[in-house]
């Protein structure tokens, strides 16, 4: 019994990670098209954070709540990256961070919106990982290259 509809894969932007999209069961995480790493749609978004910050090295990080963890919080601070996460409300005594400085993570927001624009990129057309990261790499290039 067919509706007469053609099925679709579902996108969804997965609100907990200025780091992280996810496209039906992948997650492309980003450090500022410096370096990414694709994982499972159900891997955490802190899971691959260590290893993509000691690739880039930066000097602050805009993250939101899924980031603030005290181990990962530990990890920034003995690198010498200032973290810019909010807490989450199960923090007893959050700590502080530049309010005015994390408005700038929409900038994060809009690199994967245009990153998204990428039919290849959003619906995830190829079926190994290897290719997948060639058209994200290909994507964070022509944003380099303002093409």
């Amino acid at each position: 019994m067919s509706s007469g509809r053609e099925w679709r894969p579902s996108l969804r932007l997965v609100p907990a990670a200025e780091l992280v999209w996810q496209v039906a069961t992948t997650k492309v995480h980003l450090g500022l098209p410096l370096a990414f790493e694709v994982t499972e749609g159900q891997r955490h978004d802190i899971v691959p954070a260590p290893g993509l910050v000691n690739r880039t090295r930066p000097k602050c990080l805009l993250g939101d709540k899924a980031y603030s963890t005290h181990d990962f919080r530990d990890h920034l601070d003995a690198i010498g990256c200032q973290p810019v996460i909010p807490s989450s409300s199960s923090w007893i005594d959050p700590p502080a961070y530049d309010v005015e400085l994390y408005k700038a993570r929409s900038d994060v927001e809009c690199t994967f919106s245009l990153l998204k624009q990428a039919r290849r990129f959003a619906t995830r057309y190829e079926k190994t990982l290897r290719n997948y990261a060639a058209v994200v790499a290909i994507g964070c290039a022509l944003l380099w290259l303002r093409i």
